[in-house]
């Protein structure tokens, strides 16, 4: 099955357009067919968890050991599979390399951390990967830094800017349903 990754803010409150939009791209991934993975804890990542979890799909929580960093954070309750890593690093990077796609909801700074290591691992490796940024905040964002000199257009060609949750799906397999490796 393939993963999908979901990133954003912990702090989206349940009541909020980002929190809604959140778990109606979470359902659309898991009805889909798509495993949902998130960093396992509330705000975006609780409601693109909750979502999918309403589709019947696989959600995926990767949080940290209660013993190191984030103590104070308890898994969402609607993960069908918690890894609990070591520390903040190790989540990151098993996130990003353990996930066929990203979905990139609004966020602070750790979501554009995730960002960054996402894309700059499509740079390097030679499968393609969608990476969907939602929202206007992430036009703004990632845009200007698309469209620079100093990046490639082949390290643009599966990002794709989304405003609606019914966008994403079909962003996301127009992605991996081609068959020519990144270049």
């Amino acid at each position: 099955m393939t993963t999908i990754a979901v990133f954003g803010s912990a702090i989206i409150a349940p009541d909020t357009p980002e929190y809604t939009a959140a778990e109606a791209v979470g359902f659309a991934l898991a009805h889909a067919g798509y495993s949902v993975m998130t960093g396992g804890y509330d705000g975006i990542m609780g409601a693109a968890s909750k979502g999918a979890a309403a589709a019947g799909g696989e959600v995926i929580g990767i949080t940290v050991a209660r013993s190191g960093q984030l103590e104070e954070r308890i898994p969402n309750p609607w993960l069908t599979q918690n890894i609990e890593l070591p520390d903040m690093r190790t989540r990151l990077v098993h996130l990003v390399d353990h996930a066929e796609g990203y979905v990139i909801m609004p966020g602070g700074i750790g979501t554009l951390q995730e960002v960054g290591e996402a894309w700059q691992l499509l740079r390097m490796i030679p499968v393609r990967r969608p990476m969907v940024a939602f929202g206007t905040m992430w036009r703004q964002v990632l845009q200007p830094i698309a469209s620079s000199p100093y990046v490639s257009p082949a390290q643009t060609q599966t990002l794709f800017f989304c405003d609606a949750p019914e966008q994403v799906v079909p962003a996301i397999e127009n992605v991996l349903n081609m068959n020519v490796p990144n270049t």
